[in-house]
């Protein structure tokens, strides 16, 4: 571990602070290869439905200059329908203007940025970019827009109008920064910063995200982020290895999941008693409220207390 913080805790704490939007422009800038400028961190959950739907959370969501959206997600655990996820997070951010009365023409492109500390699929490369192109079946030409598109949508290409996704598998990386890109991975993977390192926007979370500069309160907040992730990552090893001792499962995959639902409900009831805020549980179990709230009340937690610890209503926690 280096001298900053954690690029998740910065996200959800420092990063929303307008006089912070330098740092995250200069990485979303090296990544998408074009000058990035933010108007605006908008709500950190795609959905905002009830919990009787299907609830994704991400870390953080923005808006450019462009009107594009941004959705920036980081996962420490492996999740076996994370591809799903990505695509239900990109469409209910496309549904929620849809839902506000916009007409088709003017939805704006939608970027999701998946920063994991998994392996997720099989690749040994560490930057993976992905959209759609439309080809003809017979001569392989790539359907193209016309010219009055091109006029009416600001966009040169299909692709252009369709979600687009990248997927930093950060445990892939060498440590060895090659460009610029690689020196902001290198700062995801092991929260320090070179002297040398030029990137947009490197040598402000240098500075910014030092954890010496952090309040006390922020410092506490901070250190008690990296205890519970640390019970985390170990309750979790600790479930998956007794799945396959006692013969649980059958195969890898379900002893994951058995041992992902194990160390959820630990790790929320250990956060929730030693009285962490329901933002402060939602970061480290990576859970939605309506789970918070059935794990609760699994473990004898009353109605109202749980509602009013998850601010959900009594009857949407059914």
């Amino acid at each position: 571990m280096g001298n900053l913080v954690r690029f998740d805790w910065a996200i959800k704490r420092l990063l929303r602070n307008k006089a912070n939007f330098v740092i995250l422009e200069g990485f979303l800038s090296e990544l998408l290869k074009e000058d990035i400028k933010i108007q605006e961190v908008l709500e950190s959950e795609s959905n905002k439905d009830t919990p009787t739907g299907k609830q994704n959370r991400v870390d953080i969501l923005v808006k450019n200059t462009k009107g594009e959206y941004i959705i920036i997600e980081i996962q420490q655990n492996s999740e076996f329908d994370y591809f799903q996820r990505m695509l239900y997070a990109t469409s209910s951010i496309v549904k929620q203007d849809i839902d506000q009365g916009e007409r088709y023409g003017v939805i704006k492109r939608i970027i999701s940025i998946n920063i994991l500390y998994f392996d997720l699929g099989h690749g040994d490369d560490y930057v993976y970019k992905g959209g759609t192109i439309f080809r003809g079946l017979h001569n392989g030409q790539q359907l193209e827009l016309t010219q009055k598109q091109k006029e009416l949508y600001k966009v040169e290409e299909t692709n252009n109008i369709f979600p687009e996704y990248y997927i930093i598998k950060v445990n892939n990386f060498d440590d060895v920064a090659k460009d610029t890109l690689d020196e902001w991975i290198y700062f995801l993977k092991n929260s320090e910063v070179k002297d040398e390192f030029s990137a947009k926007g490197i040598q402000k979370a240098k500075e910014e995200l030092n954890i010496l500069k952090l309040s006390d309160q922020e410092r506490r907040e901070f250190e008690q982020f990296l205890h519970y992730w640390r019970i985390s990552e170990s309750e979790y090893e600790t479930a998956y290895i007794t799945g396959e001792d006692n013969g649980i499962i059958k195969g890898k995959e379900i002893g994951r999941e058995e041992g992902k639902v194990e160390k959820t409900s630990s790790i929320v009831l250990k956060s929730y008693q030693k009285g962490l805020t329901v933002d402060d549980v939602l970061d480290i179990a990576e859970v939605t409220l309506h789970q918070i709230a059935q794990i609760l009340l699994k473990a004898g937690e009353p109605l109202q207390k749980v509602a009013a610890y998850t601010g959900l209503n009594p009857e949407e926690i059914g």
